[in-house]
């Protein structure tokens, strides 16, 4: 039974992947998953220079799922590339490394930082905001989204996946922006922005008033994004989105991504990626499927 998958010329084991920001870069989750057993790690967001992220509170249960409002707390790409890159390439799996900034040159400097790192995949957070745009984020405007693409393949050595912003009227209109701009890939969907009200304080509960959602509540929102841009794009797409169960990701392949990513799960199930894996490996062998490609698309 085959279980590799190949985006970009880049070969992964398996399908599998982290949701950037959920997993730290596998350090705390390395006593309780075998890293090993990942198709990639998928690493938290990092930036040019450290960020101290939002203030407290930034973590909200909701039904269905969870709001953050972290701010991409990260301690910036040389302590990144000292400490996290040599912890991950212990493992046998492929590093992607997800990259955050403010300005189209702060991306550029931190994926001229990764040049020279023995990283697999660079992952584009355009749901950043512009400082420069009115701090509207960088997947909100195809335009902008396409600009920054260029901006960074130009002096990217890795293959470079963009992740896009649900929060947009037409999603495939950014994937086709993307794929304009030259990205070999896309991931999505980032958090759904939502609000979360303590109606007997009467305060918003998170500091920042809004936060990202996550969870399975955004899963059919995801799952019909996933295939609006499968049919737009001919890069391959990395789905993401409440995937809990092997099923969930079977579906999202269905839909049209190459690869999943897990994310919130990882809160509430620390095995939740590797659950995922056999999930998917145990709908192959039921199914007859000798061959994971044969599921990427196959809806009808």
């Amino acid at each position: 039974m085959k279980t590799t998958v190949n985006i970009a010329g880049v070969e992964f084991k398996n399908p599998v992947t982290t949701a950037s920001g959920t997993f730290g870069s596998g350090m705390e989750y390395s006593h309780f998953v075998d890293l090993n057993r990942l198709g990639a790690v998928t690493t938290k967001g990092v930036a040019l220079t450290p960020w101290e992220g939002n203030p407290t509170v930034r973590v909200t249960e909701v039904y269905g799922g969870m709001l953050n409002a972290i701010g991409l707390q990260n301690p910036g790409i040389e302590v990144f590339c000292q400490r996290d890159i040599p912890f991950l390439k212990q493992f046998d799996t492929k590093i992607i490394v997800n990259v955050c900034g403010k300005t189209v040159e702060e991306y550029v400097g931190v994926v001229e930082r990764l040049a020279r790192e023995p990283v697999d995949m660079l992952e584009i957070n355009v749901s950043c905001p512009n400082v420069k745009e009115g701090a509207i984020a960088f997947g909100q405007d195809a335009k902008c989204l396409e600009d920054i693409t260029k901006a960074i393949k130009k002096v990217a050595k890795q293959p470079v996946i963009m992740k896009l912003s649900p929060n947009v009227t037409r999603i495939a209109d950014m994937a086709r922006a993307a794929e304009a701009g030259g990205a070999d890939a896309i991931s999505l969907i980032n958090t759904i922005t939502g609000m979360k009200i303590d109606i007997n304080r009467r305060k918003f509960v998170l500091a920042n008033k809004t936060g990202g959602m996550s969870g399975p509540a955004i899963k059919p929102v995801a799952v019909r994004m996933v295939y609006e841009c499968a049919q737009a794009v001919n890069i391959p797409i990395i789905g993401m989105g409440g995937i809990m169960t092997g099923e969930d990701a079977v579906e999202f392949m269905l839909a049209g991504a190459t690869m999943v990513a897990v994310g919130a799960a990882n809160f509430m199930n620390p095995t939740a990626t590797t659950d995922v894996l056999d999930g998917i490996t145990g709908y192959m062998r039921a199914q007859g499927v000798e061959d994971v490609n044969e599921l990427i698309g196959a809806v009808s």
